[in-house]
């Protein structure tokens, strides 16, 4: 089963909404609201549909605006590639 890591976060946030805000991805960023770390709600969406499209993780809309931190979100796209693999 691939698995969704805070590298490929990192690298698939960047390249949809770029090196907004205080973002320091070299430190422990795992619990820290994306508002914190200068990113929207529209930088999570723009995320999200890279992901689906690279990972092949749907994120609804809603629930992508909801994931909070760089954990959450992390732990969802994981959740979703892990419920995949599932199915026969």
């Amino acid at each position: 089963m691939p698995t969704f890591t805070l590298a490929d976060l990192n690298r698939v946030i960047q390249e949809g909404a770029g090196r907004d805000g205080n973002a320091d991805w070299d430190s422990d960023v795992l619990d820290q609201p994306f508002s914190d770390l200068g990113y929207d709600s529209l930088a999570l969406l723009e995320t999200a549909s890279r992901v689906e499209r690279e990972f092949g993780a749907r994120i609804a809309d809603d629930v992508a605006t909801e994931l909070r931190t760089p954990r959450s979100f992390v732990d969802h796209v994981n959740h979703l590639l892990g419920a995949a693999s599932a199915r026969p």
